[in-house]
């Protein structure tokens, strides 16, 4: 998925909480807790298995794949919820809380890619269920860099690939038009193609003749996470280590998102903000553009809304690059890792893979299903005739992963929310923005 500010986009105030789909309890955070039926998460030879996630996964039974439903048929026993945030950065705090108290965990936890190093790391390791020996998922269906990814140093796999992120750029179609720039996805691909300064370049014309109240682009912290994750260096470097400040790929992202933002071409949003603002912004079609990983597609049908269904195209990002991704994983502390492991290998599957793509966009990260026929002729109703399989699987081939560190989901927050957003909506001084950053990492990150 999906990120957050982190994705697949995707953070987690108790407040915010929302059961979204079957059963009609809320949930509470207590992992295989009671249900009507009886205590211990049993009754009636009822399991109630309980899933915490952020952004679009796609798995629900309102918007999704109804995978939950599916579930549910094949094993009359099991009875699923999910509670789903938008806020990647307080769902990850909120689940590392509890964690630490092994107290309050769903069943099956995501976990984004960026917070991923921090799970397997030393402090976190042996809270979670080794994924390469129950449940029965099968590791070798998946990237291989996405099995090392989730894989502790003495060997327990502790997340099984949900997606991974390729990116793309999805734009209005009416509102280029409007502002007398082409509309075809090959020409609006080459407007921007091989460089991030030239998609900048785009934006001045646009704004030029820009429709009344409408920005070029939604967001300069989406912005610095799209040019970031299109470099092979980013937060750390070759052996893991934190290492931003004198990454290649954070200074081209924060000199990219800078220049937009003081240039008046992004909308001065927030990305899953929870007021609902940026969502609120693609239903009244407020940007143009925005960079897309293949999650991002999802939550544009369910933001913008039928309305704009069929005004939405996708064309190739300036540079190919992975934003996001995550992982299923099960705590230990759970009263069924059993069920709940069985249930994460299934959901992360290749059918399902496939079955998720077709229906939210979200890439698969099994190598198979990459290849399949299901995934290259792959199209999305809400985008019309684009093809969305061959636009993303084809980005998808040409990812690099990059190293990462423990650290960096908190520092790509620090950046974004603290940095770029301060510069963008209250015209901080770059400079001071970035000695802010550089603070809030020493005082809030011991490395």
């Amino acid at each position: 998925m999906r990120t957050s500010s982190s994705r697949r986009g995707r953070r987690a105030a108790i407040a915010a909480i929302a059961v979204v789909v079957t059963g009609t309890t809320l949930l509470t955070g207590c992992g295989g807790g009671e249900d009507d039926a009886g205590k211990d998460g049993r009754g009636a030879g009822k399991v109630t298995l309980r899933i915490g996630t952020f952004g679009s996964f796609g798995y629900d039974d309102r918007t999704g794949a109804k995978l939950y439903a599916e579930y549910e048929r094949l094993h009359p026993n099991i009875k699923i919820e999910e509670s789903n945030v938008s806020d990647g950065q307080k769902y990850w705090d909120t689940l590392k809380l509890r964690l630490s108290q092994n107290s309050g965990l769903a069943d099956i936890q995501a976990v984004e890619v960026g917070y991923i190093a921090e799970a397997t790391g030393t402090a976190m390791a042996n809270k979670w269920v080794d994924l390469g020996k129950e449940g029965g998922a099968d590791l070798g269906a998946f990237l291989d860099w996405k099995v090392k990814q989730a894989t502790t140093a003495d060997g327990k796999v502790i997340g099984l690939g949900t997606d991974i992120g390729p990116m793309a750029i999805c734009y209005n179609k009416d509102l280029f038009a409007k502002a007398k720039l082409p509309t075809s996805r090959e020409e609006v691909g080459r407007l921007w193609a091989g460089d991030w300064s030239k998609f900048i370049a785009t934006g001045e014309k646009y704004k030029a003749a820009a429709p009344a109240g409408t920005a070029f682009h939604d967001s300069a912290s989406g912005l610095f996470n799209a040019v970031v994750s299109s470099d092979p260096v980013q937060y750390a470097n070759a052996s893991g280590e934190l290492d931003w400040e004198n990454s290649p790929g954070v200074k081209k992202a924060w000199e990219t998102a800078v220049k937009a933002a003081q240039g008046g071409l992004t909308a001065k949003l927030r990305q899953f903000d929870e007021k609902g603002t940026w969502n609120a912004a693609f239903k009244n079609s407020k940007f143009a553009t925005v960079a897309c990983p293949s999650w991002m597609t999802g939550i544009i049908k369910d933001q913008a809304g039928p309305a704009n269904q069929g005004k939405w195209d996708i064309a190739a990002p300036p540079v190919a690059g992975n934003w996001g991704g995550a992982f299923l994983a099960v705590p230990k502390s759970g009263k069924h890792t059993k069920e709940a492991a069985e249930l994460a290998a299934w959901l992360t599957a290749p059918e399902q893979h496939a079955k998720v793509f077709a229906v939210n966009g979200n890439i698969p990260s099994s190598k198979d299903t990459l290849t399949s026929v299901a995934v290259q002729e792959a199209k999305l109703p809400y985008f019309g005739d684009t093809p969305v399989g061959k636009i993303f699987s084809s980005a998808a081939a040409r990812i690099t992963p990059a190293s990462i560190s423990r650290w960096d989901g908190q520092v790509k927050t620090f950046l974004t929310d603290n940095g770029i957003l301060d510069i963008e909506q209250r015209g901080t001084d770059p400079a001071k923005a970035w000695e802010n950053v550089k603070k809030l990492v020493d005082d809030k990150i011991d490395q």
